[in-house]
Parts: C-alpha cells; sequence; structure tokens
C-alpha cells in the first residue's frame, strides 16, 4: 500500500534526507555562531564547519577549497558567472554564447545583458526525432564564436528533458579559442560523476535543494589557475567569500549541502541503475496503457555500445496526444508531477525547452515532467502508470463529446 500523496518533480526539488536534517541540526542551536566572527569560540566553530564542508563539496566536483565560492542557490550562481564576467571591465568582448534550452536563470541574465549592448548568439539543440534530441553539437557551438566571444554557456544536464551535453567536448572548443565556459550542472552534481577537470570549464552552478539537501543554499565553482577566471562581484558588503559574494554565510545550510553531496557520492552508483530502471518501468507502463505516447529529448538507452548515458537516469518527460497537460495534471490529485521547469510554472507560456526541440504548442502544453528520485520505490511507479492512464483516457473521452 503507497503512501499518497506521491511526490515525483524530483527536478524541481528534493525532500531533504533525514541523515541531512541530523548534520544541520546544531548548527542551528549550540553552535549558532557566524562563521566571520572569528575572535571566539562561537564563531570558530562556524568557521571550522565551513571549511570542512567546503573541503567536502570542492572535493566531489575535483576542485580545491578556494575555488568554491557560496551562494543562495545555483540562480545567484549562474547570475555571478553570467554577469560577473559580462560586466568586468577587462574582459574579451562583447559577445556571449549559449543554447536555447537552457535555464531560465540563464536565458534572463543573459536577456538583461543584451538589452545593456552585448551580443547574444544562442545554439540550437538537435531536434525530436533523433535519438540525441535535445543535445547541443559541439561543431554548433564552434560556428558560434567569435574573435569577440566573452563567454560560453552551456548546462551539463536539462532540467525538463534529462539531456546530457558533451562538455568535455565543447570545452575543447571553447579553449582552442581562448573562451571561458561557464556550466549549470544543478541537475548533474550528485546524480552523475561531476569532474571539472575533466568537463575542463572554468565556472559551475550547482545547488543543494535538488540533491536531498537544503533550500537557499548553493555554490559557484570559479577556475583559479593561469589565467585566473576574474569575476565582478554582484552583491557588496562584509566581502565574504575573497569579495565576490559579500552576506553573513549560510553555516547550517553549508553543513547540510556538504553532508547532501556526501551522500549522493557514496550511493551514486546503486542508485543511479535503481532509477534508471524504474523510470524505464514507468516509460514502459505508459506506452503499454495508452495510444499517442511521446518520448520527449533523448533516447533513454545509450546512444551506441559503452557510450555514457545520453539522459539524467530519473527523467522522464513525454506528451500526449489530444490531452492538455495543465489539465492532466490537475485531475491527478495524488501526484506530483510537472508540466515544465518549477521557476517557469507561474509562466502562462508552453515550455520553451519542447518549444526548441520542434514540438508544436498542442503537444508542448500536453507533456508531463516526471522526476524520480531518492524517496521512490516500484509500487509508486505502478500507481502512477494507472493514475496517468486512467486520467488521459478520462480527459480523451471528454475531448470527444466536445
Amino acid at each position: 500500500m503507497v503512501r499518497l500523496p506521491i511526490y515525483m518533480d524530483n527536478h524541481a526539488t528534493t525532500r531533504v534526507d533525514p541523515r541531512v536534517v541530523e548534520a544541520m541540526l546544531p548548527y542551528f542551536g549550540e553552535r549558532y555562531g557566524n562563521a566571520g566572527s572569528v575572535s571566539h569560540v562561537f564563531g570558530s566553530e562556524a568557521r571550522d564547519a565551513v571549511d570542512a564542508a567546503r573541503q567536502t563539496i570542492a572535493a566531489s566536483i575535483g576542485a580545491q577549497p578556494r575555488e568554491i565560492v557560496f551562494t543562495s542557490g545555483a540562480t545567484e550562481s549562474n547570475n555571478l558567472a553570467l554577469r560577473g564576467v559580462a560586466e568586468r571591465a577587462r574582459r574579451r568582448g562583447n559577445q556571449l554564447v549559449s543554447v536555447t534550452t537552457e535555464h531560465k536563470s540563464v536565458l534572463d541574465p543573459l536577456a538583461r545583458l543584451a538589452r545593456h549592448g552585448f551580443e547574444v548568439t544562442l545554439v540550437p539543440v538537435t531536434p525530436a526525432g533523433d535519438k540525441r534530441a535535445g543535445i547541443v553539437d559541439p561543431q554548433r557551438v564552434a560556428e558560434a564564436l567569435r574573435d569577440e566571444t566573452a563567454l560560453v554557456s552551456v548546462m551539463l544536464s536539462n532540467n525538463e528533458i534529462g539531456a546530457i551535453h558533451p562538455l568535455a567536448e565543447i570545452a575543447q572548443v571553447c579553449r582552442a579559442r581562448g573562451v571561458w565556459l561557464h556550466c549549470d550542472a544543478t541537475q548533474a552534481v550528485g546524480k552523475m560523476p561531476v569532474d571539472v577537470g575533466r568537463l575542463g570549464v572554468d565556472l559551475l552552478s550547482f545547488s543543494a535543494h535538488k540533491l536531498y539537501g537544503p533550500k537557499g543554499v548553493g555554490a559557484l565553482y570559479v577556475r583559479r589557475g593561469s589565467p585566473p577566471v576574474r569575476l565582478q562581484s554582484q552583491i557588496d558588503g562584509g566581502g565574504q567569500e575573497r569579495r565576490l559574494r559579500s552576506g553573513t554565510l549560510n553555516v547550517p545550510g553549508i553543513v547540510g549541502f556538504a553532508r547532501a553531496v556526501q551522500l549522493c557520492l557514496d550511493e551514486m552508483p546503486g542508485e543511479g541503475e535503481r532509477l534508471a530502471a524504474l523510470r524505464d518501468r514507468l516509460y514502459q507502463g505508459l506506452v503499454g496503457e495508452l495510444s499517442g505516447v511521446s518520448l520527449n529529448g533523448p533516447a533513454l538507452e545509450s546512444l551506441s555500445p559503452g557510450a555514457p548515458l545520453a539522459r539524467l537516469p530519473g527523467n522522464l518527460n513525454v506528451s500526449f496526444d489530444l490531452v492538455d497537460g495543465e489539465a492532466l495534471m490537475m485531475s491527478m490529485k495524488d501526484l506530483a508531477v510537472s508540466s515544465g521547469s518549477a521557476c517557469t510554472s507561474a509562466d502562462p507560456e508552453p515550455s520553451h525547452v519542447l518549444r526548441a526541440l520542434g514540438l508544436n504548442d498542442d503537444l508542448t502544453r500536453a507533456s508531463l515532467r516526471f522526476g524520480l528520485g531518492r524517496f521512490n520505490i516500484e509500487e509508486e511507479v505502478n500507481f502512477a502508470i494507472a493514475s496517468v492512464a486512467e486520467a488521459v483516457r478520462r480527459l480523451r473521452k471528454l475531448s470527444s463529446f466536445a
């Protein structure tokens, strides 16, 4: 017997793991010091906790502790990366390159910069109907680069369709032209191996609440070395985080962030296989129960033998012919899923990601995104199949009488 309601919207946010809560609790109570007040034991305890967490989080992505800047989340990290490069006085040029399917926390800062005189180029992705649908071709990125390109920003895995971009190949293209590369890895860290050295990125954003940690804390990796990445700070104040992000550090959140990351790393191999199996069962169940079900994004399996996955293991995005996705979601009171990104749920426009694949507005609006996570089990997948199938049949029947 499953416990209702069932949560399958783990791309929007995740439940905080009880083990993470346990690690955080002391820093709300007896260890409540300000990490910037190191003249007494309370502040020193907080600073030590932040230092230890910084080491754990840095190691999880193959970085050095001094390369980690704590923020309020991936949206702030993305803004700091994009605007930090663009607004610095001695930047390379005025062109910024990204991808049509990026998260709004990348596209909106780029739009703001475009209004202030920057040239923004958005590279298209492989269209629907291809096993690589939603994945950007590195050659298309190369063709977009010019001598005045200041920065390229490409996410590692997409928040709606789970597409995993070939970041290492894109990095080679950027490095050959001397262009910095930023990566929004919010959906990837904790779900797949992420190593900044192997990826070849200069900046990388991620957030705790996508990997069973608390909301309100994230990080930006800023590569050190030669030449170093220089950013213009976006928040002025006390000069915390090497003057890149002023503000009192969220000590409980940072401690929880580190614990959440470590748990993900410890459990990643088996968890990825488990989620992929549940995801495939969900898809096959829907296809078996209903006609007119289409997969949005890349193939569920590897594109070739031995190749890395093209899609996050817990992601499924499907469209249902002759059904409105919003009506479908509203008719399933006991199943929490999404019709797109959580950050655009208040926007009446169809998903820009699915539109970028070439889907028409009807199919785009008839889509559901399932995000399977740590706390989902097989019985819940079976319930989801039955619930969605029943709702689709009922809505199609009502539509036929309209």
